[in-house]
């Protein structure tokens, strides 16, 4: 592990440094990488794994991190931190090993939030079949990215028109690592801009903290709508984590 001159800069975060240690003994485990390697700003790491089915390069408080096979490693080698953050360029470096989009994507966490709304205020709902009925409305792309439904906790802000409860946003997260929150959100159409989304993060942010864990948000990086709702519930840009599919081997 050398310095890398042209690493990503640290992004000015204010999160507390307990909560960074946290942060990056999470990713550690993820990654597959000793906690210590991600304790140093400006350096750049590399897993080799030859079966595995992704190029990935994470970028998290200015340490740079390559998981993939040897022939990816080589490439990057080459290459800057803020390349290897580019969908494109991970792409291109791929493409002769059958490489495939999947995305890139900010990363963002929380430690500390904005007045949570009193959820006794409103009809904020838990169930399941809510969750479920809020994405039958969403696009697949929307779907895709968040997959309400399909996580451990969900809070679904439901409208009082009408003869039934109309599912207006929702948010939920996953357990990452015993210590991550994994944030997601959705909004109904012909809802968006009117605040319910934000109102809905912010329950489940509070919900994930008083539950000893830390929210986590992971967005693509031209969903411009997203990215302003994580900084209004008080989240804070720490990386990027981009990645490329790669064809089966047999």
């Amino acid at each position: 592990m050398k310095p890398n001159p042209d690493a990503v800069p640290n992004p000015d975060s204010v999160l507390h440094p307990d909560t960074v240690l946290k942060i990056q003994a999470a990713w550690a485990q993820i990654l597959g990488v000793p906690v210590e390697s991600l304790a140093g700003n400006g350096t750049r790491i590399y897993r080799q794994k030859n079966d595995s089915s992704v190029v990935m390069f994470v970028s998290l408080f200015g340490v740079g991190v390559l998981v993939g096979p040897e022939w990816a490693i080589t490439a990057a080698r080459d290459l800057t931190d803020r390349e290897l953050a580019s969908h494109a360029k991970l792409l291109e470096i791929s493409a002769p090993h059958g490489g495939r989009p999947l995305g890139e994507a900010g990363l963002y966490f929380c430690d500390s939030q904005a007045r949570v709304p009193d959820p006794k205020s409103m009809n904020v709902s838990r169930a399941s079949e809510h969750a479920v009925a809020l994405e039958s409305g969403c696009s697949r792309e929307d779907l895709a990215e968040v997959g309400l439904s399909e996580m451990v906790n969900t809070f679904v802000l439901l409208g009082n028109e009408g003869p039934s409860p109309r599912p207006l946003a929702g948010s939920g997260y996953d357990v990452w690592q015993d210590s991550l929150a994994h944030m997601g959100v959705l909004t109904a159409p012909g809802q968006r801009g009117q605040g319910h989304a934000s109102t809905t993060v912010l329950i489940a942010v509070d919900h994930a903290m008083k539950s000893g864990l830390i929210p986590q948000w992971r967005v693509r990086t031209d969903n411009t709508a997203s990215i302003r709702t994580a900084l209004r519930a008080g989240f804070k840009h720490a990386g990027s984590q981009t990645t490329v599919l790669l064809k089966a081997t047999s």
